[in-house]
């Protein structure tokens, strides 16, 4: 089966030796995504909800770059260093899936890269089939 990465401007760029995204076949693996600015590359100021609507926005353009959406979203991990900070996360990401929400999992973890507060993962099935 073909693997292959996709790239996209309109989110950050990695951080390290890792793709945005990799598709293999219908599929579609996201790197965690974190509060970062795609232009500034800096993590976005505000608080838990401001840096979830980035990561949010910049998943969306991972997901596009792919040719697929949040409906096509199969599975999600959110890793909080802060489980206080659940409801605000669950708020902003509730507003992407509002009918048949993927299967999900939430962690709490020590640290985050860049010190952010949240980062997210996706699993998608990509329309049209193989890459």
């Amino acid at each position: 089966m073909e693997r292959s990465a996709i790239r996209t401007s309109q989110a950050p760029a990695a951080i390290g030796p890792y793709s945005q995204a990799i598709r293999s076949g219908d599929l579609l693996f996201t790197s965690g995504q974190i509060p970062l600015d795609p232009v500034s590359g800096q993590i976005v100021g505000g608080d838990i909800t401001a840096q979830t609507r980035r990561v949010m926005e910049n998943l969306g353009a991972v997901l596009a770059a792919a040719g697929a959406s949040f409906a096509d979203v199969v599975k999600t991990t959110i890793f909080l260093v802060d489980m206080a900070d659940f409801g605000a996360v669950n708020a902003v990401y509730g507003e992407r899936f509002t009918a048949a929400p993927p299967a999900r999992s939430t962690v709490a973890v020590a640290r985050l890269p860049r010190d952010a507060r949240v980062e997210i993962e996706m699993i998608a099935r990509v329309p049209g089939g193989a890459a």
